[in-house]
């Protein structure tokens, strides 16, 4: 029984493997490509060594698995090092940034406005239109802290003279 239909079978897994690959350019992530090196490499045995479709199709799933738990544990060892660790995290950018509180926080809930945006805010009780350094955030709420404590807590200001 030929399911190819008059083409090779080792054509027809390296074709099948670049339009495994070619998707892979089209959806983000690099998962595919596993398993388009896998019909490749399927393709090339099946050209090497004269084997029957169900060995090959067993080839293919193994070099699968082989490939993408290789994968995975080659980037779990080493993972890839982000020159912007914090590009898709927002409020993470804002950690050390100085904001102006937009509505005074009362019993340690409030809102700040920081740049273009406002944020629910969470801190010691601060008056509307005190400035406010961002010390880190909570879910979507951003903690915060006076800049008079931190101004007091540095060094002492010059003397009137």
């Amino acid at each position: 029984m030929n399911f190819f239909d008059g083409i090779e079978p080792h054509w027809a897994w390296i074709a099948f493997g670049l339009i495994i690959a070619t998707l892979e350019m089209l959806i983000p992530g690099v998962y595919l490509l596993w398993f388009a090196l896998a019909a490749v490499t399927t393709g090339l045995l099946a050209l090497l060594f004269d084997v029957g479709l169900p060995l090959q199709i067993v080839e293919f799933v193994s070099l699968s698995l082989i490939f993408v738990y290789s994968a995975r544990r080659m980037y779990g060892d080493r993972p890839i090092e982000s020159s912007d660790p914090l590009m898709n995290n927002r409020l993470g950018r804002l950690v050390g940034q100085t904001g102006v509180v937009s509505a005074a926080i009362v019993h340690g809930e409030g809102r700040i406005r920081q740049g273009d945006s406002e944020w629910p805010a969470r801190g010691p009780e601060i008056a509307a239109g005190e400035r406010v350094r961002i010390t880190g955030f909570d879910g979507g709420t951003l903690v915060v802290e006076p800049l008079t404590l931190l101004a007091d807590e540095g060094t002492a200001p010059p003397a009137a003279g």
